[in-house]
């Protein structure tokens, strides 16, 4: 044989072992992840019934007008966007149950272009698509020109990449933002809907973000999911609202960090949702009404509980949950665990599914 085909053979059986490696790590891997409660038919049948959350009876408080973008693409990408279904049907059934009315705003009213993520979605999400009455508002959105600033309490600014795109510059949205600042009405936004906030002048010609501690979409967050994020996008979001003077509030990537500063509540993504809308409630002097907290939070604190004091006291974590049966997302941890893997933090790749092992131990 010579040279050249030993060369050749034996890549060819480094690459087959290495195939045949990865291979074999992905059913270990999916062995690691539990059979869900409930299939994703039935998750997708769920209904406001089936949510006793949803059934509290609390006087109505005012009303809040929540504002989704009306953009369906990321510039001239040909990319496909709109607003994140999560980040509105959360906050809507958590205003609802605090006694708050939900209107739904766009910049061109009627029905906008939406974001589902099937991995991301969960009962309270399917819930919101099996809602009439809520399915009723979202496709026939209020024109955010013909809104009544007078008739709402807050505002709320939800997320998805389109905002990027319509709510800097619409008058209407910088005019409202003004205005309800200046009131001490409560301003919300997650994600990238705080794009609403980054073109805001006041009354006496300043920055409405000058010196504001705020959160939102990080550099490194967007940067990881778009790499030529900064030729599709008209800014990143948070340059720019560091641009505008805003302390930019960095928290860990794709986990919950919520920044309130008077009365501006902002969140850094999708995972801090529910966290900015129950401050809402609180900026506008409530306390909110006890939630049944979900898998995907607990684990989430789990995360969070490793990233700062480490492994031993996130295992600590797991047991003190699964001895209370509070429900934990797995899959939220493996997800973190192959980030950790695209990131080549190795030692936190296998602690995390060290965490993921352990946290089955109690199924």
């Amino acid at each position: 044989m010579t040279k050249k085909m030993k060369i050749l053979k034996w890549s060819l059986i480094s690459i087959a072992g290495i195939i045949a490696t990865v291979v074999l790590f992905g059913f270990w891997f999916i062995s690691l992840l539990p059979e869900p409660k409930q299939t994703r038919e039935e998750l997708k049948a769920t209904t406001t019934l089936d949510l006793p959350y949803l059934t509290n009876t609390v006087p109505i408080r005012g009303k809040i007008l929540a504002v989704v973008t009306s953009s369906e693409q990321m510039g001239n990408s040909g990319k496909s966007t709109g607003y994140e279904l999560t980040e509105l049907a959360r906050p809507y059934y958590v205003f609802q149950s605090n006694g708050f009315e939900v209107d739904v705003a766009s910049p061109m009213g009627g029905e906008p272009p939406i974001v589902i993520d099937e991995d991301d979605m969960k009962g309270y999400d399917y819930a919101f698509l099996n809602d009439v009455t809520a399915q009723k508002k979202v496709k026939n959105s209020i024109a955010i020109q013909a809104v009544n600033p007078e008739d709402y309490v807050a505002i709320y600014f939800v997320g998805g990449k389109g905002a990027m795109f319509d709510f800097p510059q619409n008058p209407h949205i910088k005019a409202i933002v003004r205005d309800y600042y200046e009131s001490g009405k409560v301003i919300g936004a997650v994600c990238h809907g705080p794009a609403a906030l980054v073109n805001v002048t006041l009354s006496n010609g300043n920055s409405l973000l000058q010196n504001k501690t705020v959160s939102g979409f990080t550099n490194e967050e967007e940067l990881l999911l778009i790499s030529d994020a900064r030729e599709i996008f008209p800014f990143l979001l948070q340059e720019k609202l560091e641009e505008n003077g805003a302390k930019f509030n960095e928290g860990t990537m794709y986990l919950n960090t919520v920044s309130r500063d008077g009365n501006i509540v902002t969140g850094q993504n999708p995972w801090s949702t529910w966290t900015v809308a129950e401050s809402i409630v609180e900026q506008l002097g409530y306390t909110p009404i006890s939630r049944p907290i979900t898998a995907e939070e607990n684990m989430v604190q789990v995360l969070m509980r490793y990233e700062s004091e480490g492994y031993s006291e996130a295992k600590t974590l797991i047991h003190q949950y699964s001895n209370a049966e509070s429900p934990m997302d797995r899959e939220l941890l493996a997800v973190h665990s192959l980030l950790a893997v695209y990131q080549l933090k190795l030692v936190k790749f296998v602690n995390l599914l060290r965490l993921l092992k352990y946290s089955n131990s109690f199924l």
